[in-house]
């Protein structure tokens, strides 16, 4: 492998990109990609991200994964991969530290309870919610709402999209409707995070107690690597073992990834980031080490994400974005003012205000939603 920081042909470049929504003076102290991550990371919205659901709530103990927390651990990755790829590292940063902006208050639960609320407004779907941060909700700069990010940017963010959706988004869109690629580095940006949240969901798991070393034991890609550390170091245990066994897992996971990636990119025969469009998906992992990743992802949905304890509060999650969704729809003079839609009447314009009441809804973290359930529902609280 390699780390020679030249990029490579196909990289996004950002002289030949289709720049931003808004002109605006090229930066003199760093490219396009670094301004997109600085933005990303100084926006109210990325520092909301401490306090929201990955798999635990964030109340439910200090030392588990917050999608704040899993962002940067995705980043890493990915910027790691893209080093050894000749890829745009600022880009495959930007994109992984911006992927989950638009993500609810209480992780999936949170995200399909206001889908089923939103459903005769449009739905709503965590990735598009991500780009309307990036584009319009963030209110940093005098001359435009959002971030007014670049191009390719604000593509990596938008990794999935309903067909229904994309016709109304414009060239941000046409991919979806051409059924072409996006750049690499956000192709590389969605692997990187299916590896993060994989294994530290393990990590996670094991650390609460609702996942036991026994039962991964019957994932053959996890047994290897344990049976790997055992022999490298005799007698280990505790929460070292399952550190260097997990380390050891992410670590195969991206070798292969690189390893098949190159290959893939050789054989595509590709020159230019137009030719990475029109070619079929070009970061993946082998055959072999995808199906392992499959049904280790198949392991957590099966063990972890539908354990009883965590249904429980997935359970209670559902029911206070659905109930504080109703109660602001019922009476929008409960929203704070930034998100009352004025004359809201008719059928269009109740959709505006479903989507500001949907806006205001997904902005919240964990704590701010419970407390704002509290303050709704229950007499002693103001």
């Amino acid at each position: 492998m390699t780390c020679d920081i030249t990029m490579a042909s196909y990289a996004a470049d950002p002289a030949t990109s289709a720049g931003r929504q808004f002109l605006e003076p090229p930066p003199t102290s760093r490219t396009e990609f670094q301004r997109d991550r600085d933005r990303i990371i100084h926006a109210a919205a990325f520092r909301r991200l401490e306090y929201k659901t990955q798999v635990f709530v964030n109340h439910e103990g200090d030392l588990f994964r917050t999608r704040l927390t899993h962002s940067i651990e995705v980043a890493q990755i990915a910027r790691s991969i893209a080093r050894n790829l000749q890829l745009n590292e600022d880009l495959v940063e930007a994109i992984s530290l911006a992927h989950d902006l638009g993500h609810t208050p209480f992780g999936h639960a949170g995200q399909d309870a206001l889908n089923a609320c939103m459903r005769d407004h449009g739905g709503f779907e965590h990735n598009l919610q991500s780009l309307r941060v990036v584009d319009a909700l963030e209110q940093r700069y005098g001359a435009f709402d959002g971030l007014n990010l670049m191009f390719e940017t604000r593509e990596g963010i938008l990794k999935h999209c309903s067909l229904a959706n994309a016709r109304k988004l414009g060239t941000i869109g046409q991919r979806f409707i051409e059924r072409r690629q996006p750049s690499l580095e956000a192709q590389l940006a969605n692997l990187a995070d299916e590896i993060a949240y994989n294994n530290h969901d393990i990590d996670d798991g094991l650390r609460s107690g609702l996942l036991s070393t026994g039962q991964l034991d019957e994932i053959d890609f996890y047994a290897r690597q344990r049976r790997d550390v055992e022999t490298t170091f005799p007698g280990i245990g505790g929460r070292r073992a399952i550190n260097e066994t997990i380390r050891r897992m992410i670590n195969a996971l991206i070798v292969d990834l690189i390893t098949t990636s190159q290959a893939r990119i050789r054989d595509a025969a590709v020159k230019t980031v137009e030719d990475v469009r029109n070619a079929p998906p070009l970061i993946a992992f082998s055959a072999q080490v995808g199906a392992e990743a499959a049904a280790l992802k198949q392991f957590l949905r099966a063990n972890l994400y539908q354990h009883y304890q965590v249904n429980r509060m997935t359970s209670k999650a559902r029911r206070i974005i659905t109930e504080l969704f109703d109660a602001f729809i019922a009476e929008p003079s409960l929203l704070p003012p930034d998100y009352l839609v004025a004359d809201a009447q008719g059928a269009h314009a109740a959709s505006a205000q479903a989507r500001s009441v949907a806006d205001y809804i997904a902005g919240m973290t964990d704590r701010y939603a419970m407390r704002e359930h509290r303050r709704l529902f229950q007499v002693d609280e103001i």
